[in-house]
């Protein structure tokens, strides 16, 4: 069977299921049941995006320096022992870290961001050290050869050749970002969380899952945002999916 049939064939096979499934959700009031919660998910998930928003960019601002500092010939001897210290945030299980952030810091917003900003820092920094001193020795050369500052240099050939890697790392971090704020509500700092963990005490399918299935749509959008923005901002060549 030619491969365009067979396309063809599971796509159709694809949209009955799609119908079918959604007059079997109208049919037994599923729908009705999942519109029931949807103020509450529209509430709470813009605390959701809040509080990824605010710990991931916290962890880029400062992950992203952090790279590049610990990148630098001078910071060789300490690169890779910095870099453990700030692998503990990703060692210790999340749950644990936003506890012991609550146990210094209280309830609420500030330990969850806290706690969440330290479990996204790695990713990031790990990804902008390896993108920089992955940079090729001879464009180095070449730019040290035509008189380049080391300041120049960084600007205009390490970081744009690293920021494919860099945006790797930033995908990587703010995805499970999104899929970990959940467990900022256990800790009283509100998002989808609420719905999730009280569905699951109250067993409330439903409500667990309207707070689980915007959680996981939110992660793949995330992901597809930050690709679509490496895509527009690294360089032709240096990004493979534009060479």
């Amino acid at each position: 069977m030619p491969i365009q049939t067979m396309k063809g064939a599971l796509r159709a096979l694809l949209l009955i299921a799609i119908f079918f499934s959604g007059a079997w959700s109208q049919a037994s009031g599923l729908i009705d049941d999942f519109l029931f919660y949807l103020p509450d998910v529209q509430f709470l998930m813009g605390q959701h995006l809040w509080l990824t928003a605010v710990s991931g960019g916290l962890a880029i601002a400062t992950a992203i320096p952090l790279g590049i500092v610990l990148s630098r010939p001078s910071m060789a001897r300490w690169a890779e022992s910095l870099m453990q210290v700030l692998n503990v945030g990703t060692t210790i299980p999340t749950l644990a870290v936003l506890a012991l952030s609550m146990s210094f810091l209280g309830i609420g917003t500030v330990p969850a961001v806290f706690g969440l900003f330290v479990a996204t820092l790695l990713p990031i920094t790990r990804n902008t050290y390896a993108g920089l001193k992955g940079v090729s020795p001879a464009l180095m050369e070449a730019a040290a050869g035509i008189g380049m500052s080391p300041i120049q240099r960084l600007f205009k050939v390490e970081l744009p050749n690293a920021l494919y890697v860099i945006f790797a790392g930033i995908r990587t971090a703010l995805t499970i970002n999104v899929g970990t704020v959940p467990l900022a509500f256990l800790i009283g700092a509100g998002g989808l969380g609420e719905l999730i963990f009280t569905g699951i005490a109250l067993y409330d399918t439903v409500m667990m899952l309207s707070g689980a299935i915007p959680t996981a749509l939110l992660a793949i959008i995330v992901d597809a945002l930050i690709a679509t923005i490496a895509f527009l901002v690294v360089p032709r060549g240096v990004n493979p999916s534009r060479a």
